[in-house]
């Protein structure tokens, strides 16, 4: 039997061979180690307790053929990383990538004998949790032989667009006189400008990805606390989320006035545009703050203590402290927007549980893997505001491979929430169906190394977060 040229998927036609199997090679071990960690395959094992056949088993329950799609699709992988590790060895690869592949191919026996003995005896958490671990570390070694691949093939030593953090112009204050004065509107026409000026200063478009999460952390907790999803919880939970964002974003829009001023991207917002005087945008947020607070209160203690907290880390600690200082500033801001899953989590049940993490893990390893792709394709805007980010001052080479090493670390954390909840074969077949969308997205964007590439990149990221939350939704609620 001969393989389908990868390359096909990718679809750009500049991919070394090698490079294209690697690809598929991750997908394809993704797709088992997935759907290795649901609850669907869990009783599709005990469900057949041979091996490698279900021998005894009534093979027109689904659970058995589950089981049997497993095994072969197994078998199919085991064959692709073989031919990858063959392809990576003629084609004298790089040390690294041949020591990764090895790795690969030297646990994937493994991990079917671990599988098989799972099978067969009905083994506990503990065995189950090793075929996993297994599972994911042959994962993590085609990945880092992908990354290493890609930046061998793409990678530049030009360093000459990279900049020392030291070096970064930092933005002076303007004079505050000249924040008073504002468009010279007059009627219905100046209403229109002041109510779009604050509902910019609120970052809309923000507001239904971080909503969703929050809906997410929700879905998973009503799916373990019976009764406690009601309407009334919901909606303050959600509308608190709203206002949390709206403050946190005018806090943020008053704090880079004078970086907006200088970046195209920013230049034309409220505050630095003085359309908003600087006190109006801080009375604004101050009621903003309290309403939210006002909104989780009505929900419990712990919902209000979490909201304030990803209201002060986006504003104070991600914008003051973070960002204009640490070329990390992205990485550990993705903690903000993780904060809504444990709100969502919290206002359901009180606590904060183990799913409620796992799913924050998910955001906070989605968000570098997102935003990167953002900072490259507006590069020259950040380091005009004197922000020290990846592409800025560790050049394009290592943003491309940090992408795609959190891209991986975000798709483990999806199969650790997996393993976790009850979640099913909706859930799975989302992350690896826009997972794969957002793989391609990212090997693209190394060869193509443009602007657009890494918009597409950024849309990918988007819809795969977007649809898995959704999934969450309705796997919890629905199915």
């Amino acid at each position: 039997m001969s393989l389908p040229d990868p390359r096909a998927v990718l679809g750009t036609g500049r991919e070394s061979r090698l490079t294209a199997l690697l690809a598929a090679s991750v997908l394809g071990v993704y797709l088992l180690v997935v759907v290795g960690a649901t609850a669907a395959l869990a009783e599709a094992a005990r469900a057949c307790s041979a091996w490698p056949g279900c021998a005894g088993a009534d093979l027109s329950e689904p659970a058995v053929l589950v089981a049997l799609g497993h095994r072969a699709a197994a078998t199919l992988v085991g064959v692709l990383v073989l031919v990858t590790a063959v392809v990576g060895f003629r084609a004298d690869a790089d040390r690294r990538v041949r020591a990764a592949l090895l790795t690969a191919l030297a646990l994937f026996p493994v991990q079917v004998s671990v599988g098989a003995l799972v099978a067969t005896s009905g083994a506990g958490p503990l065995v189950s949790n090793g075929h996993l671990l297994v599972g994911m570390t042959i994962f993590g070694a085609l990945v880092l032989a992908l990354a290493w691949r890609l930046e061998a093939e793409t990678g530049t030593d030009d360093t000459s667009a990279v900049r020392d953090p030291d070096d970064l112009e930092r933005p002076k204050p303007v004079d505050a006189a000249a924040e008073s004065s504002g468009p010279s509107l007059s009627g219905v026409a100046r209403v229109r400008a002041i109510a779009g000026a604050y509902i910019q200063l609120m970052k809309p478009r923000l507001m239904w990805l971080l909503c969703l999460v929050a809906s997410a952390g929700m879905a998973l907790a009503a799916a373990t606390t019976p009764g406690g999803l009601s309407v009334p919880v919901v909606a303050a939970t959600l509308g608190g989320g709203v206002l949390a964002i709206g403050a946190s974003g005018t806090y943020n829009h008053v704090l880079e006035r004078d970086i907006d001023k200088r970046m195209e991207r920013t230049a034309d917002r409220p505050v630095a545009t003085h359309e908003v005087p600087v006190r109006n945008a801080l009375a604004f947020a101050g009621l903003l703050t309290v309403a939210a607070l006002g909104a989780f209160l009505s929900v419990n203690l712990l919902a209000a203590a979490l909201g304030l907290a990803a209201i002060v880390f986006y504003s104070v600690i991600y914008t003051l402290v973070l960002k204009p200082n640490t070329v990390q500033n992205t990485v550990i801001g993705g903690a903000a927007g993780a904060l809504p899953a444990l709100i969502g989590w919290a206002a359901v049940t009180g606590d904060i549980g183990l799913p409620g993490l796992a799913l924050a893990g998910v955001i906070f390893l989605w968000t570098p893997a997102h935003f990167y792709n953002l900072a490259l394709a507006y590069r020259d805007d950040y380091e005009r505001g004197g922000f020290p980010m990846l592409p800025v001052v560790r050049g394009e080479t290592v943003t491309h491979k940090h992408i795609l090493l959190y891209l991986a670390a975000t798709l483990l954390a999806a199969t650790v929430l997996a393993e976790l909840t009850t979640l099913g074969w909706l859930y799975a077949a989302t992350t690896v169906a826009l997972g794969a969308v957002f793989l391609v997205a990212v090997v693209r964007l190394h060869y193509e190394r443009s602007e657009g590439a890494a918009f597409r990149a950024f849309h990918a990221s988007n819809a795969y977060l977007g649809a898995l939350l959704l999934a969450i939704v309705v796997d919890s609620l629905v199915v």
